[in-house]
């Protein structure tokens, strides 16, 4: 049983200030497996005056520091690698190899990307006779999910760091495990007092609190679009600056060639990895309508192979996070069958042989039209919709058709055919077959958010721009 009863502030383990706790539950047990602290407003403003008071000294040290304090927090967290990785399998389901590799190597790259990019990061440049400056924004309020949780704590908390800002994480009250232990790594590391502060609690409690706190200079939160929504009014009243990561709805087109059986195979293991718990994942994937009845079997075989069990064991993928995820996922599941859609493999209820713990079917449905909910909504589950094109400017159309621009695909044999095709789709980030990038910006279009994150872009969030006019007569 895990206990997460103190908060980081200020350099130091301290007591919340107020008594209430909340359980955190094994998804795939359905029992308690810890519990936090729930956070109040009193201790949003506790570190804040931490972060506050340590902005003055941190925003001026030198980029050798802070690449000496980068180094240090990679060494300490190779060092809690497996404790990182044990705790994501017990507070979101992550299997085993899931856990130790892409959720927790997600975390390094993301940290390792980071000393490349400050060892040449533009703090200043001259343009004539003006100097133009980058200098830290000041204290950044994190919000952070429980879906990949080391990934999107490190492309916030590291960026804002390492171009001097101070930092007050709050990660979600679901998946609190890794973000403490990722504390403690700090602590080891020597992160100066009030550099990084950690408050532990929900949305209402902390998340509202950091959004609105008035000497909180910057929010960035990842999460629903709704939950943005809120972020971004509570944020208005002191003119802050916000970044967001929101939902998506990707469309992978898949094109008409000889690629295309293990271009629809990849795309349906895609779909279903972290249990179908990406924002970015690809779950529209549009197919030449003539082919259709081909993609069906291919999905259906492709769909048979994606093994559902318990994170410590060798499966593909384990439960969903929560009853609350469980429930909302198998209501678009029944949607999509009400709407008429072909279910191709999966369906509603627990795979056979699971009788508790939140383990969703590998779901697939095809003949979708893109005016049916499961293709318009974010299901957040290893649920796959097929739908049908023409040509290429119908399937263009269909996939920027859509509330949200996060994340395309195209996957195709012509090279050149795929990178017209990623050319036109309108989301923030386009994979063609498959490509895969540490240095490159990440972030959305429309309701999928605004600002960027990885890559020199995900630094340039963090700073403010100040022009020195006359600086070179």
């Amino acid at each position: 049983m895990r206990e997460c009863l103190k908060f980081y502030i200020g350099g130091e383990w301290v007591e919340p200030d107020g008594s209430d706790t909340l359980p955190v539950e094994n998804p795939a047990t359905e029992s308690e497996c810890g519990r936090i602290a729930l956070g109040l407003a009193a201790d949003v403003d506790r570190a804040v005056a931490a972060a506050r008071k340590a902005f003055p000294a941190w925003s001026r040290t030198s980029r050798e520091d802070r690449l000496a304090l980068l180094q240090a927090i990679l060494a300490e967290y190779d060092k809690r690698s497996g404790d990182l990785a044990a705790a994501l399998s017990e507070e979101m389901g992550a299997p085993a190899a899931l856990a130790n590799g892409f959720q927790v190597g997600l975390g390094r790259g993301h940290l390792a990307t980071a000393i490349e990019i400050l060892k040449t990061y533009p703090f200043s440049e001259d343009r004539g006779e003006t100097r133009i400056l980058r200098e830290p924004i000041g204290v950044c309020g994190l919000i952070t999910p429980w879906n990949w949780p080391l990934n999107q704590i490190m492309v916030k908390v590291i960026p804002a760091i390492s171009t001097g800002c101070t930092t007050i994480l709050k990660p979600s009250e679901i998946a609190p495990f890794s973000a403490q232990i990722l504390a403690e790594v700090m602590d080891a590391a020597g992160v100066p007092a009030g550099v990084f502060n950690l408050v532990q609690g929900d949305g209402a409690g902390v998340g509202s609190a950091m959004s609105g706190h008035p000497d909180i200079d910057m929010v960035s939160f990842t999460g629903s679009t709704r939950a943005g929504v809120e972020i971004a009014r509570n944020a208005a009243a002191s003119v802050k600056r916000v970044t967001q990561e929101l939902g998506g709805k990707g469309a992978h087109i898949v094109l008409d060639d000889d690629a295309f059986a293990q271009n629809v195979s990849g795309g349906v293991a895609n779909m279903m990895g972290n249990s179908g718990q990406t924002c970015s994942a690809p779950s529209r994937m549009l197919v030449p309508a003539k082919r259709m009845a081909e993609a069906i079997e291919l999905a259906r075989a492709a769909a048979s192979e994606v093994t559902v069990g318990d994170p410590s064991g060798n499966f593909t993928i384990g439960p969903v996070v929560s009853r609350t995820q469980f429930d909302r996922i198998q209501g678009f599941i029944q949607k999509g069958q009400d709407e008429g859609a072909t279910l191709v493999a999966g369906g509603t209820g627990r795979p056979e042989g699971l009788e508790h713990g939140y383990y969703v079917k590998p779901t697939v449905f095809a003949d979708v039209t893109n005016d049916m909910t499961i293709a318009r909504e974010e299901i957040f589950g290893p649920v796959l919709t097929i739908l049908g094109y023409g040509d290429l400017d119908d399937a263009v159309a269909i996939a920027n058709d859509s509330d949200y621009g996060l994340a395309g695909y195209v996957s195709g044999a012509d090279l050149d055919t795929a990178r017209d095709v990623a050319g036109r789709i309108r989301s923030g980030w386009v994979v063609i077959n498959g490509g895969f990038d540490f240095m490159a910006p990440f972030g959305g279009y429309k309701q999928s958010g605004n600002g960027r994150e990885w890559g020199a872009e995900g630094f340039d969030e963090y700073v403010e721009l100040k022009a020195l006019l006359g600086y070179k007569p």
